[in-house]
């Protein structure tokens, strides 16, 4: 008898969080095939119509902040019926500077505000219940106005005095990368207790935690530990020994730069760019015993061999499809889970990226080895690549809130996504199948995989095996209120 209540009580369960999912009035569909949703997980579209939404965080009240690249910062309210069922209340401009375009981050008492423009780093004091930003100040300047124009923040929650900030590349290949004092492709840090007074940085000013990185537009702190990771926007248009092999190589990448305490660091360690890449595919000449992650020489001029490439450089923890874009990284509260937002290719003949992923993590560091190629699991993803990037969603800026459901914006469309896991049990990492985090193929390792073939047609998007489970569900009590078992198939 216990154990028939207790299958009563899992298939209410059950049932009761697909009815949510079918009766939420706040449902909203995109004009775009719906997203396809891997097992254990639900999404649903709750905000359109903003103008190409970026970085998001959540301030001390609950509250949405989203830099809208090229408006300022939006202040949103929610109206939460809970799980995925929530739309968009009231909205103010918190901050109009049509410069801002991506960074933003709160202190931990959430009452200063934090936000970057190409050039400059500013702060505002910041009133949550009044939802007002006053008080603007500059505290960085000096960077680069050309090439890549994103300036990720991140405030350090260890070391809450500690505020890291990334600059990408002025050219595809940058020379001035090779020069440390230039402050181009690094991410740097800065001690804002030194900034009480009138000070402004220039951005070269601060301490470097890590260079040679072209392009690394997410930074996380992982959360137990206090290990900082980055997600890099690799090379574009590489050829090597005169060949094109850029449509699979270099491969994006994932790096470590150690811990802000001082403990067990790497920090300043050189990543390689721009003479030195990381590889992907395997069919590139003279691979010799190279692999993924392996660091290679694109350049054959250059003084930097394959073999210097790895003895004088630090490789990348993990490395992913190349051009597939990963834009931002957030960590759950445990440390177990690392999502990864993939914007997707632009100069791809077969369309990459284009996704929410999740990486495995224990002990501080991805659990899956360097050389991976399944590291990055889908669990929100367009129908058809091919389609991209004019008929999907393109994935930014990732935030978790109270309730650890994780927020996500796609620029292209204007809009936000919800995400959440339908169950607590299971790791939080669908079955890859062998995939990898390119949709396309182009590793000779294997091609992509996800949980779902058929997306919901609907904005919430439902699991295909969640509704089979449901459907067993409601057999299996229908049978046993019967006195009989059926057999479902």
């Amino acid at each position: 008898m216990a154990n028939l209540i207790r299958r009563f009580t899992i298939v209410a369960l059950l049932l009761a969080l697909g009815a949510d999912a079918q009766s939420c009035s706040r449902s909203m569909s995109p004009s775009y095939p719906a997203p396809v949703v891997a097992e254990g997980y639900a999404a649903q579209l709750i905000i359109s119509g903003l103008t190409k939404p970026r970085s998001i965080l959540f301030d001390t009240k609950g509250a949405l902040l989203v830099v809208e690249s090229g408006v300022g910062i939006t202040h949103i309210t929610l109206q939460d019926d809970g799980n995925t069922c929530i739309g968009m209340g009231n909205t103010t401009t918190l901050v109009d500077n049509k410069e801002l375009n991506h960074g933003i981050d709160l202190s931990q008492d959430g009452k200063t505000l934090y936000a970057s423009t190409e050039s400059e780093v500013f702060s505002w004091t910041y009133d949550p219940v009044a939802a007002t930003a006053s008080n603007p100040r500059t505290l960085i300047n000096g960077m680069s106005t050309s090439g890549h124009s994103t300036r990720t923040l991140l405030l350090s929650k260890k070391q809450p005095d500690i505020l890291l900030v990334s600059q990408g590349s002025a050219a595809n290949i940058d020379p001035q990368a090779t020069d440390m004092r230039t402050g181009i492709s690094q991410i740097r840090s800065f001690n804002l207790t030194e900034l009480k007074g009138k000070r402004i940085y220039n951005y070269t000013d601060g301490t470097v935690l890590g260079w040679g990185l072209r392009n690394s537009v997410g930074v996380a702190e992982e959360p137990i530990t206090g290990g900082i990771f980055s997600v890099e926007n690799s090379a574009d248009q590489v050829t090597r020994k005169g060949v094109d092999i850029h449509e699979n190589n270099p491969g994006e990448e994932m790096n470590f730069h150690g811990f802000l305490n001082g403990t067990m660091t790497i920090q300043s360690a050189n990543h390689g760019y721009p003479g030195c890449l990381a590889v992907w595919g395997t069919d590139i000449p003279d691979v010799g015993n190279m692999t993924v992650g392996w660091q290679f020489s694109h350049d054959a001029s250059s003084d930097v061999n394959d073999d210097l490439c790895m003895l004088m450089f630090t490789p990348p923890r993990l490395t992913f499809q190349a051009h597939t874009a990963p834009l931002d990284i957030k960590f759950n509260p445990n440390g177990t889970l690392a999502y990864v937002s993939f914007h997707g290719s632009w100069n791809r003949d077969d369309p990459a990226g284009y996704m929410l992923s999740v990486i495995a993590f224990a002990n501080g560091e991805p659990t899956e080895p360097r050389t991976s190629i399944t590291a990055a699991v889908p669990i929100l993803s367009n129908q058809d690549p091919s389609a991209c990037p004019g008929n999907c969603f393109r994935p930014v800026g990732l935030a978790f809130d109270s309730q650890e459901r994780l927020f996500m914006t796609s620029d292209s469309t204007g809009e936000i996504y919800v995400v959440v896991r339908t169950s607590a049990d299971g790791s939080g990492v669908p079955s890859n199948n062998g995939g990898s985090s390119d949709q396309g193929g182009g590793n000779n390792g294997g091609g992509g995989g996800i949980g779902n073939e058929n997306a919901a047609t609907t904005g919430a998007v439902v699991p295909r095996s969640y509704e089979s489970l449901l459907l067993v569900g409601v057999t299996l009590t229908l049978s046993l209120v019967g006195g009989a078992f059926f057999a479902v198939g």
